[in-house]
């Protein structure tokens, strides 16, 4: 039987918060992770996008900071941007319902702007480029955070961000709680954990919970360099809702807006790191509220991104690691929802998009699109020298 979040020892205020979005039961993540998490126990969770993994630490950080007199009294690190404002966005109807002030710290605005609203927000939620450079100037004080959640840790440190996370973290109490979520919590991630955490409790979902059987389709098609932009089209023609494009550049992620407008007549919104965050805001801004109904990005730029009317992922450039495909697909498909997930394969591509499909568990799939795979060169034989 399903837990309440009353049951698990949720304020009456949040509850009604929650129920309000219509959110009335806890997904696995957060029943597993609340009870600890609520007592004020450090947490290790491997949890992807899209597991509700959001609401697992919000709750937990709201419910323990309310009632702080100094602030802010939690800090939530995250890689991008993007997820910084989805974050706050998901978590300000129950920082309200508690009263508390949450603010997003991120580049790309106004460094004073941002200053005021971080000095008297309760829950502060930024990247580590700009935290990092409030405190050298000066700007800001963590002396009071008692509660610090690093989201998408593997990401941030994907992205070289761990100078300047062990940087912001001496600037913070060590009589705190830690909440970590990954994608993973091995290798670089799992050194993070042992040096920000004590005796933390680790939780592991499965490694695709939002893609709950039936919910998620995949789908392989070959293609050649002269037929995939009239490939993507075709796809993006289908009966479905918004679309989101990946491609591996920011250069990439123009030319290809721009070919689809001249050779397809179809408009796409971009989103990549190069962008202002004005045009970026603006980017998501059309794509959210379907004026624009597909949006060509790059991964960083869509890392965190929470739309709620994706029916189609389409990797027009295939990921680099299964890890990148999970993150990619997991933007449709969210919370119970439907979707379907389109790889894109050039022949020189077949081989290594057929290895991530099977590490992937979709090797059905893969073999259902009919692309033959080829075999793998030969290794070279070596002559033994003989001895005499």
């Amino acid at each position: 039987m399903l837990q309440s979040f009353t049951a698990l020892g949720v304020s009456a205020p949040v509850v009604e918060a929650l129920s309000r979005r219509g959110v009335r039961s806890p997904f696995a993540i957060q029943a597993l992770v609340l009870p600890d998490a609520l007592a004020g126990v450090d947490v290790l969770a491997a949890s992807p996008t899209g597991s509700g993994k959001t609401l697992a630490f919000g709750i937990p950080m709201i419910e323990r900071t309310a009632g702080a007199s100094a602030h802010p009294g939690a800090l939530v690190l995250v890689p991008t941007r993007e997820l910084a404002s989805q974050i706050v966005e998901e978590l300000q109807p129950l920082a309200k319902a508690r009263g508390l002030r949450i603010a997003a710290v991120y580049g790309g605005t106004s460094v004073s702007g941002q200053t005021r609203h971080a000095q008297g927000a309760d829950v502060l939620v930024a990247t580590p480029g700009r935290l990092n450079d409030l405190l050298e100037r000066k700007l800001i004080s963590l002396r009071s955070v008692r509660v610090l959640v690093l989201d998408e840790a593997d990401r941030m440190l994907d992205m070289g961000f761990r100078p300047q996370v062990d940087r912001i973290l001496r600037e913070i109490p060590e009589n705190r709680q830690t909440m970590l979520f990954s994608a993973t919590l091995d290798g670089p991630v799992a050194d993070l954990a042992r040096t920000y955490t004590v005796n933390a409790s680790r939780f592991t979902t499965g490694a695709q919970i939002e893609n709950a059987p039936g919910e998620i389709g995949h789908e392989f098609v070959a293609v050649t360099s002269e037929d995939k932009l009239d490939q993507l089209a075709e796809q993006l023609k289908r009966d479905r809702g918004l679309a989101l494009v990946f491609v591996r550049t920011k250069y990439g992620a123009d030319k290809l807006a721009r070919k689809l407008v001249r050779i397809h007549d179809m408009r796409a919104a971009v989103l990549h790191g190069n962008m202002s965050q004005n045009a970026r805001e603006r980017s998501l801004a059309q794509f959210g509220s379907g004026r624009v109904a597909t949006l060509i990005a790059t991964d960083i730029a869509a890392r965190g991104l929470d739309v709620d009317d994706i029916t189609h992922v389409i990797n027009f450039d295939p990921p680099r690691t299964a890890d990148d495909y999970v993150h990619r697909v997991g933007r449709t498909g969210r919370a119970g929802r439907t979707g379907t997930g389109v790889t894109l394969v050039l022949p020189e591509q077949r081989l290594d998009v057929s290895k991530l499909a099977g590490a992937l568990g979709h090797t059905n799939a893969f073999a259902a699109s009919g692309i033959q795979t080829p075999a793998p060169a030969p290794r070279a034989r070596t002559r033994r020298r003989r001895r005499y």
